[in-house]
């Protein structure tokens, strides 16, 4: 009888109780035996937080967009068609393909899960004999695969599976990636609006709208490049310094539309704006400007921000003929944006007579309403146990923690659900979260 492979027996174990965090890393220690990689990159839209799990070359795994994931997925669902019927695993595809900014080499397999697996410059080791013929690079990747679908399981399971505070942050995260996708679109949305403006405008000549258009598209690609670092401060920026930013952005569309656009100033000793106040008032005014342009008649909107100290308090208003939609999809957008920062937007559409638009927008985050565990009388041990269970931690990790076994942890649940009113852990982590605690 041959013996066991105890190191594959050891991956498997490896990738059967790994953590949704670190399974990318486990899986490529499990694969790299039988398939040399740079990178690897597993993409699941079932995790909606962080739908990319990367492994290997930080150059690589640091620039792998979802753009380049959807692109290498559409190859290996178009490499099923065509195989369909002939020999050979319908579940891979090998090509060259974009990943990570760069051309190269990728393997990638698909899963019953409709997860993606990608490996980047995948290669067979040389020093193993068995895989320098075509049966042993076969049955290398058909280990890979073997194993892909262990971690791919394995996500299905820990997703279906998740605590409370994992869908909470789950949540958060798409929302910010939302937030930041929004603003990329209104970015874009201004660059091309301004663009079609010059190149329309009786005004100026085929050589003059193609110079306007090329320095509209170069200020674009310049801004493009650093708007990474300017969506990520968390910095605090002065009002008129954001204000005369958003006068940047709009600049190009006043130039050609032909539409007045005005601006009236907010005060320059007026409180500090929040990196993401600042940012979202931005995006907002944009896309109501842009909101505004597309109806017929508009020649005149005014734009105006003022700080009460507590709020940023934005105005927008135009001289249409009143045919704001506040049902169109790009407003429904815009309110979301605002209700996501707990503000407040106000539109008052009047026929004839234009639009109206009030946007209040805190400046501080709402205050947490802490647990009163006076009122719950829990140890200080319980309190410690219960922020854990809390933060999504498990028996095992609560105990390596505090230094405590997991039967003491045990204990201090049972006394928690008793003090705190809960029948189960999902209702006292349920509790624990609508009372502040993370």
């Amino acid at each position: 009888m041959e013996a066991p492979d105890t190191d594959l027996l050891e991956a498997v174990a490896a990738l059967s109780t790994a953590p949704l965090a670190g399974i990318a890393q486990r899986l490529r220690e499990a694969t790299l035996p039988y398939l040399g990689s740079s990178a690897l990159v597993i993409f699941t839209e079932d995790c909606t937080g962080r739908p990319q799990k990367k492994a290997g070359d930080e150059s690589i795994i640091s620039r792998v967009s979802i753009a380049e994931l959807d692109h290498i997925r559409a190859s290996l669902s178009d490499a099923r068609e065509l195989r369909s019927g002939d020999a050979g695993p319908e579940d891979a595809w090998r090509g060259e393909a974009m990943l990570g900014g760069a051309a190269r080499p990728v393997l990638a397999f698909s899963s019953p899960s409709n997860a993606l697996l990608v490996i980047a410059d995948p290669q067979h080791p040389a020093e193993t004999a068995d895989t320098a013929d075509p049966a042993g690079r076969e049955a290398a990747e058909r280990m890979v695969r073997y194993l892909w679908a262990l971690a791919a399981e394995r996500i299905r399971e820990k997703v279906a599976d998740a605590p409370p505070s994992y869908l909470i942050e789950s949540r958060a995260a798409s929302a910010e990636r939302l937030r930041v996708t929004a603003e990329l679109v209104d970015h874009h949305s201004t660059t091309l609006e301004t663009l079609l403006a010059a190149l329309r405008s009786p005004a100026l000549s085929d050589d003059a709208a193609r110079k306007s258009a090329t320095d509209v598209a170069a200020k674009a690609l310049v801004g493009l490049r650093t708007l990474n670092d300017r969506t990520t401060e968390l910095v605090e920026e002065p009002v008129a310094t954001a204000f005369q930013r958003l006068r940047e952005d709009l600049k190009p569309l006043m130039n050609f539309s032909g539409i007045d656009v005005q601006f009236i100033e907010p005060p320059v000793n007026g409180r500090a704006l929040p990196g993401e106040v600042a940012h979202a008032a931005r995006a907002i005014v944009r896309g109501l400007v842009l909101a505004m342009v597309d109806q017929p008649g508009v020649r005149r909107i005014r734009t105006q921000w003022d700080c009460d100290g507590e709020n940023l308090l934005v105005n927008v208003r135009d001289d249409g003929p009143g045919e704001l939609s506040t049902a169109a999809p790009n407003m429904a957008r815009l309110a979301q944006r605002v209700e996501a920062l707990d503000g407040t937007m106000s539109v008052d559409v009047m026929a004839g007579w234009g639009a109206d638009v009030a946007v209040s927008l805190p400046l501080d985050p709402p205050a947490r309403q802490l647990a009163d565990v006076a009122d719950w009388k829990l140890g200080e041990r319980e309190l410690e146990v219960l922020q854990l269970l809390a933060a999504g931690q498990r028996n095992r990790a609560i105990a390596a923690k505090l230094h405590i076994s997991e039967n003491t942890v045990k204990f201090h649940l049972r006394n928690i659900y008793r003090k705190v009113g809960a029948s189960s852990r999902t209702e006292a982590i349920a509790m624990a979260h609508s009372n502040g605690l993370r």
